[in-house]
């Protein structure tokens, strides 16, 4: 046999080993016969390197380490997914797909462990895997392509000759639990920091600029999602995981297709009693509905799908005591009592700190200083206290006693009767002041590069800063004196303000930081007000009511942020200063008002998010799925059942080229 042959056999056999390994768990040869065969691989290819190719299972290891990661955007976003924290929440959930689709439909579910892990994104074209992304913000993730290409279990080639010319495929990268304490036996040996839990350890090892490092790491993968598919189609997704198997993808074996949610419901009970036994962590179960066809009809919200529900388990519980309580005060002024703890391992993460929410939840709870208590992470996230054990309580601790003055300006502390919260009432408070400018200045507000914590925290206490108009004030040489300040960051500072002064409707509206204005929202008062900002700022409750998506709270939250004449006179400073709100729909007027555009398959001119905007832009509403209130579908190659959807409702489909000519 030639030795191009023999390379041609070994890179067949490596390959079957390892979908036998990680796909089917049946392994045929040991650790060290695999050892053998790629080494003999190796060999080979060092004697031939015009002969390596690059979906050689010898590629995994050899590139060289990235300066920095560049970034990828997601031709379908990478959605989260909204949580059900109890039992009830998940019949809810099933309730509400009912009305949604009517009483008497059925509904077939299929559920998965959530595991916690880190998620990716994997493309392969012609067969071959081209990239690999990071989830990110769900938009845009980084190009993580090299070290996912070091994980054995991710076919570097698809195993069927039948497989898409385009495929997209979401999975979790993790590591074990037997992986991960041995991992942190060998730093721990070698005198290096410690990993706090599998998922930091994974998450960690994907975003080492060296892949070598990443392939020395013990990781594994699930995947459970699709992206675009070109060519293919799928009824359910139970069929879709099943073609991932035949492709080469390792898919969690503990996946069940239910018939009711009532079994859906036991299936996440069962799973929650075997959490400790299962060889890698979770954190839930994932619960969908099976029909792609009624996914579809479902739809999504901007952030999650309708179709999916994360089931959360009890947070994992553990005892430490409290040393003290502080009270942090937040940009609204909310001033927030804070117990710090002695520092205790919760479902793997060190906690130090809690929340006490307010006054009420302490005196309810009846927390005090040196109480011994029950932590928990509620959803396995956020950390608060479950309950005080009073056996353990000190003979003489006191209550806590809320102070009425602020604890950073020592200014008076209100509380309104319809609030929990307690507030600080001065406006020129150094601890809102931080916490204000570092939301304006955020990436999703105005998006001021080089404008950090420490920077902020200098501008304010040396009397620069006393409101965000300030910053439009600043100058290079009143930036260049401050502390580790030098010429040339005073004068990038500067530029990145300039540049940020043009900018639209809804980001310097969800920066001024009115309460419940979100991103969203500030989206959806745009639209109402066709960027008018002098008509927001008059707008009285009523007619803030009227408006889709905003309720009463909002609009008294709104109407109580302009009646204060400081937040108007700090509005009207920055436009005077030189911010400059982009005309609504000023690329092309209105000429999409009251309609509706879905986009679908993979768009190659412009990103889902870059087309929405434009709609947006122009009277429009983006929507995520096909329905009799759909104007225009425009389907990229690879569309699916939304284009089979709008055929069938003789809905206007567009191509990419057909939307820019309407744009433009």
């Amino acid at each position: 046999m030639s030795e191009e042959k023999r390379m041609l056999q070994l890179r067949a056999e490596l390959d079957d080993h390892n979908y036998r390994y990680y796909v089917l768990d049946d392994p045929v040869i040991s650790d060290s016969e695999y050892d053998l065969l790629l080494n003999e691989l190796q060999s080979l290819e060092e004697k031939h390197p015009d002969l390596v190719t690059s979906d050689s299972p010898t590629q995994r290891v050899g590139a060289k380490p990235s300066e920095a990661f560049g970034s990828l955007v997601h031709r379908i976003p990478m959605q989260s997914l909204a949580n059900a924290m109890n039992n009830d929440e998940i019949l809810a959930f099933h309730e509400q797909l009912l009305r949604r689709l009517g009483d008497q439909r059925t509904i077939e579910y299929i559920a998965e462990p959530k595991l916690d892990g880190l998620a990716v994104e994997l493309v392969y074209e012609d067969g071959k895997l081209v990239s690999g992304s990071t989830r990110g913000d769900g938009t845009t993730g980084e190009n993580i392509t090299q070290n996912l290409k070091t994980i054995r279990a991710i076919p570097l080639s698809l195993r069927t000759k039948s497989a898409p010319d385009l495929l997209e495929v979401r999975g979790e990268v993790f590591m074990t639990k037997a992986g991960f304490k041995a991992l942190n036996n060998e730093r721990e040996e070698s005198g290096e920091p410690l990993f706090a839990n599998p998922r930091n350890a994974a998450a960690g090892s994907l975003r080492q600029l060296d892949p070598a490092i990443t392939a020395a790491r013990p990781m594994s993968i699930f995947c459970y999602q699709a992206g675009v598919i070109n060519g293919f189609s799928f009824n359910t997704h139970k069929n879709f995981l099943a073609a991932l198997q035949d492709w080469g993808f390792p898919v969690n074996p503990e996946i069940r297709v239910l018939s009711t949610i009532e079994e859906a419901i036991q299936f996440h009970t069962e799973l929650e009693g075997r959490r400790n036994d299962l060889p890698y962590e979770i954190d839930g179960s994932v619960i969908k509905v099976n029909d792609y066809a009624l996914q579809d009809e479902l739809g999504a919200r901007s952030r999650s799908p309708r179709w999916a529900i994360a089931g959360k388990f009890k947070a994992q519980q553990e005892t430490t005591v409290i040393n003290d309580i502080e009270l942090s005060v937040g940009r609204t002024g909310a001033v927030t009592p804070v117990a710090k703890l002695d520092p205790v391992k919760v479902g793997g993460v060190i906690v130090s700190s809690v929340t006490l929410h307010n006054q009420d939840e302490i005196q309810r709870k009846d927390i005090r200083v040196g109480d011994t208590i029950i932590v928990q992470r509620a959803g396995d996230v956020i950390p608060q206290v479950v309950k005080v054990i009073r056996e353990k309580r000190l003979p003489d601790s006191r209550a806590f006693e809320f102070s009425n003055n602020c604890p950073v300006c020592k200014h008076e502390v209100h509380q309104p009767e319809d609030e929990a919260v307690a507030r600080c009432q001065n406006l020129s408070c150094p601890a809102q002041i931080k916490r204000r400018i570092e939301h304006f200045v955020s990436k999703n507000a105005m998006d001021i590069e080089g404008l950090g914590k420490k920077l902020i925290s200098q501008l304010v206490e040396t009397d620069l800063v006393k409101s965000v108009d300030d910053l439009f004030r600043l100058t290079k040489d009143q930036l260049a004196k401050l502390e580790r300040m030098a010429d040339k960051s005073a004068v990038n500072i500067i530029s990145a303000l300039e540049e940020s002064k043009h900018t639209r409707f809804n980001r310097f509206v969800h920066a001024l930081g009115i309460r419940n204005v979100g991103e969203h929202v500030a989206k959806v008062l745009e639209r109402a007000f066709q960027g008018n900002l002098n008509k927001l700022m008059s707008a009285k409750h009523e007619e803030l009511e009227t408006i889709n998506e905003v309720g009463p709270i909002v609009a008294n939250t709104i109407v109580r942020f302009w009646a204060d004449k400081q937040n108007v006179r700090i509005a009207k400073n920055c436009l005077q200063l030189g911010v400059t709100i982009e005309k609504y729909g000023a690329t092309d007027e209105q000429i999409f008002k009251d309609k509706t555009f879905v986009f679908t398959g993979s768009l190659i001119k412009f990103s889902r998010k870059e087309a929405g905007e434009a709609v947006e832009a122009r009277g429009g509403r983006a929507a995520g799925s096909v329905s009799l209130k759909t104007d225009y579908l425009v389907a990229g190659p690879g569309a699916g059942s939304k284009l089979q959807k709008a055929r069938e409702l003789d809905i206007t489909v567009l191509t990419e080229d057909d939307f820019l000519e309407m744009i433009h």
